[in-house]
């Protein structure tokens, strides 16, 4: 059996008493420095979750404010929904005095919606713009009902496009085959043809079975038809 020399060779111990040495040196030169550093980590760490307790309660009473006024939207009453009634807030006031919660962040989405309904299409596009697509299926919502505002506005560009980007975020049996057919009849009345074909084939071989799958056969050949 190999004997092993390491703990008793003069050389590695005195390489182990000066690694030490000079890490007392380090900690004595710059202890000062360490304890702010440290103290700063702390600080910090504390910070953050004081800011999430925060930001979590406001965030329950923003909901509790937001209630009243998605009960207004459901039943159409969209000023009430956005400007509140004197008692609840409306969607305006949610998102302006709750930023950086979730529920005041729904509310930017739910303005948008508002006003895309009121017809007041440049409003909807900054609301639903401003609203953080952390929620891939509201994002995807949010992104097609912008390319419903640029439609109405007569930017029928931007709104292929939105529409487009609001497929492949949702990639969902409801809400991609959605868009994607309202892609392709854009493209089909402006005469791009090839290109509405392309939307109608992905729903075709992607959501065969989606509401909008089952009844593609006829667009598709209709643009064919249209192509030829």
């Amino acid at each position: 059996m190999a004997k092993n020399t390491t703990d008793n060779n003069p050389k590695s111990i005195k390489n182990v008493e000066q690694t030490l040495t000079k890490t007392e040196q380090f900690l004595e030169q710059n202890y000062r420095s360490l304890i702010y550093v440290l103290a700063g980590i702390i600080v910090i760490v504390g910070l953050f979750w004081l800011a999430k307790i925060y930001l979590n309660k406001r965030s329950d009473e923003a909901q509790s404010q937001m209630y009243q006024a998605q009960k207004y939207l459901e039943t159409d009453s969209l000023k009430l929904a956005l400007n509140g009634d004197g008692n609840y807030l409306g969607f305006l006031d949610i998102a302006k005095d709750y930023k950086f919660t979730s529920a005041g962040n729904l509310a930017l989405y739910s303005a948008g919606i508002c006003y895309l309904h009121i017809g007041q299409y440049q409003d909807a596009i900054d609301f639903l713009t401003k609203y953080s697509k952390k929620d891939k299926v509201i994002g995807s919502l949010a992104l097609g009902a912008t390319g419903d505002a640029y439609v109405e506005l007569g930017d029928m560009q931007k709104g292929v496009a939105k529409y487009i980007e609001a497929a492949d975020l949702g990639s969902n049996s409801f809400n991609t085959p959605v868009f994607l057919m309202k892609a392709g009849e854009i493209y089909e009345l402006n005469k791009q043809y090839t290109e509405a074909l392309k939307m109608y084939e992905r729903i075709q071989n992607e959501y065969p079975e989606s509401t909008e799958g089952l009844q593609i056969d006829k667009y598709i050949a209709r643009v064919k038809l249209l192509i030829k």
